[in-house]
């Protein structure tokens, strides 16, 4: 396979790692992780064991990717963004005793097609982003994000739409629930709460 994998970086020898993938300085990549082709992983990044992520997907330096999340194909995870993977976190049982891997449910945080994670923001599994969805940066995203929403504060609420090239979607004049993208032209119906691109 033709990747590239810098020195100080830690790739376990199951992990999988597709084609044209570059993966940075001091970034850790656990057993059975599943990279697509064409991925960058940044430095400092953390990708969990038995993680998969699709084609073309950017994880910025510091991000941290726990077991078991999926990342379709285009996500884009910014710089020190966070996926948790346990909705009760603890040090301890209740008895005091150190817990260990086999005394907890790992729960994941989905991230579909084209959806972006902007810097610091935070996804509480268990929890799933849209697809070609944004969540601002800083954002703590504690429930599901539909497609195409754009979500920020903390917990994250919907604030607006976006389209494909991630820019606001703005409301076409005289067509209630039609949405325009300002940079592409492609136009979205709104219905039951979410967000429709034309064909």
């Amino acid at each position: 396979m033709n990747f590239k994998v810098q020195p100080t970086a830690q790739v376990d020898e199951t992990a999988a790692i597709g084609e044209g993938t570059t993966v940075w300085d001091l970034a850790q990549i656990r057993e059975n992780a599943r990279l697509g082709s064409g991925c960058i992983v940044g430095r400092g990044a953390y990708v969990g064991p038995g993680v998969r992520i699709g084609d073309n997907v950017k994880l910025q330096n510091y991000a941290l990717v726990y077991e078991p999340a999926v990342l379709g194909d285009g996500v884009f995870v910014g710089p020190a963004a966070v996926l948790t993977n346990d909705y009760f976190p603890r040090s301890v049982d209740p008895q005091g005793k150190l817990k260990r891997g086999a005394d907890w449910e790992a729960v994941a945080v989905e991230v579909a097609e084209g959806a972006s994670l902007g810097a610091r923001s935070v996804c509480v599994a268990p929890v799933r982003v849209g697809r070609w969805a944004l969540v601002a940066a800083g954002a703590v995203v504690t429930r599901d994000v539909p497609d195409h929403a754009l979500v920020a504060g903390v917990p994250a609420r919907r604030i607006g739409w976006v389209g494909r090239a991630g820019v606001r979607l703005v409301e076409r004049e005289g067509e209630p629930d039609t949405w325009e993208c300002p940079e592409t032209g492609a136009l979205y119906d709104e219905k039951d709460g979410g967000l429709v691109e034309r064909p």
